[in-house]
């Protein structure tokens, strides 16, 4: 677990960030990015995609990380992709471990049951104290560091 990249999420994500621009943003420099164009590439992911409350936005910034770091670029390396592929599910299996859940499904991390109107929610102390996504952040970039290398 990287601490420090976990904080920097963790910071990011305080600062408004959504949670998948917050894990890209934490890692950009790492992998060759601007902070801006790392937060732009990840706007939209944010809120399980849009707000759809599908799959977790954390998880989502950490996906791309990691193809930014490892991943395929020849289309017909069935090898390669298959490589990529097995990196993103062993990440998926230890951020489930992490999270002490067996979904990365962004509505059932939150207790919710469906999308969320598009317009993001107002960040206020109360939005924080009852959002797992402060510490969600943290999980998947600090876990991050486990598979840079």
């Amino acid at each position: 677990m990287n601490k420090e990249k976990a904080a920097a999420a963790k910071a990011l994500f305080m600062e408004g960030y959504n949670c998948s621009q917050a894990v890209v943003g934490a890692w950009a420099e790492d992998i060759g990015l601007d902070s801006e164009t790392a937060y732009k590439i990840a706007s939209g992911f944010g809120g399980g995609i849009g707000r759809m409350r599908e799959v977790c936005g954390a998880f989502t910034g950490a996906v791309m990380v990691l193809g930014l770091k490892f991943g395929n670029t020849i289309g017909s390396d069935r090898a390669a992709k298959g490589k990529d592929y097995e990196r993103v599910q062993l990440f998926a299996k230890r951020f489930k471990e992490e999270l002490g859940s067996d979904t990365i499904i962004c509505r059932e991390l939150l207790g919710l049951s469906g999308p969320s109107d598009p317009d993001p929610a107002k960040r206020t102390k109360e939005y924080y104290q009852k959002r797992p996504c402060p510490e969600t952040v943290a999980i998947a970039s600090g876990l991050l560091g486990e598979f840079m290398e």
